[in-house]
């Protein structure tokens, strides 16, 4: 990173990526009622209500055509095409642990997602950290070890939901598309699947749990794609530096909602994690805004 033209300071950008990382963090209370569905049966649901909630999003902005033009551009499609297997993939994940009652293995998951998040900017993106950037995200990597040891096992669980998100991210960014129509186009491309596997499955949970399980599938997509597209337009604004560090308001706030809300016991090492990532934070943070101040000052 440039110590003279610092990125990461896009207002717009800090702002959808923030919201869009509270909303997730507090996302498990929305899917506990609906513990009784399958895993695969609320994927589906995510997946194909997604699309028509994008649909009139884009008609009710006039660009519901211009939206499928992108399925004239090869390059575009193939690549959205990978998004949508990464996110879809994400999601499953996630789902799957919370019926299992891995949500803590999840949690670490999304503890190493932003780490992940500076891995790919280094390599794939070539960004620049500075030493204090570097010390920051040295905490953090600490926090995680704390986080993972305490577990005592191998957390294949975070594993692929740190991997599977980072990528998506790191995808979207190659994707020289409006948020709303990537997001639509990546809804579209699953609809056929989820769909399906709705249809052949009675429903997937539909109709049979009651009328507050129904809501919250219908209600799926919206809960799905408003947050994306707040992380889309973040991941296009800030760099995967900024990008991942501010991802840690998602964790952090899952583990406050699990404490306070949830009554879940708080284990020390969760605790000193918690404490590691956040130093981290603020040492990012501080910096960004000391070099914000600077160039003000010139």
């Amino acid at each position: 990173m440039s110590e003279h033209a610092p990125p990461g300071l896009d207002r717009t950008g800090l702002i959808t990526g923030s919201a869009a990382y509270l909303w997730w963090g507090l996302a498990a209370l929305y899917w506990m009622p609906a513990k009784g569905v399958g895993a695969i049966d609320i994927l589906a649901h995510r997946a194909f209500w997604a699309a028509p909630f994008c649909a009139v999003l884009l008609l009710a902005r006039g660009r519901l055509r211009g939206a499928f033009r992108v399925l004239r551009d090869p390059r575009s499609v193939l690549l959205l095409g990978v998004s949508a297997a990464l996110v879809a993939f994400n999601w499953g994940v996630f789902i799957w642990a919370l019926g299992q009652g891995r949500l803590a293995e999840a949690s670490l998951g999304y503890f190493m997602q932003p780490l992940v998040a500076v891995v790919i900017g280094l390599v794939g993106f070539r960004e620049r950290l500075t030493p204090m950037q570097w010390l920051s995200v040295g905490f953090a990597g600490a926090g995680v070890a704390v986080f993972a040891s305490s577990l005592g096992h191998l957390p294949l669980v975070a594993i692929g939901v740190s991997l599977s998100f980072g990528l998506y991210g790191a995808v979207r960014r190659l994707v020289r598309v409006d948020s709303l129509d990537g997001l639509f186009i990546e809804t579209v491309l699953l609809a056929p699947f989820a769909l399906g596997w709705i249809l052949w499955h009675h429903g997937a949970g539909l109709g049979s749990k009651g009328l507050l399980v129904d809501a919250i599938l219908l209600g799926a997509g919206a809960f799905t794609a408003i947050p994306l597209l707040g992380y889309i337009e973040a991941a296009r604004r800030l760099p995967m530096v900024a990008l991942g560090l501010l991802f840690y308001i998602n964790p952090s706030v899952q583990l406050l909602v699990a404490v306070l809300w949830l009554h879940e016991p708080l284990h020390a090492g969760q605790v000193e994690a918690f404490t590691l990532v956040w130093a981290g934070v603020m040492l990012y943070l501080a910096q960004l805004l000391r070099l914000k101040w600077r160039g003000r000052a010139a």
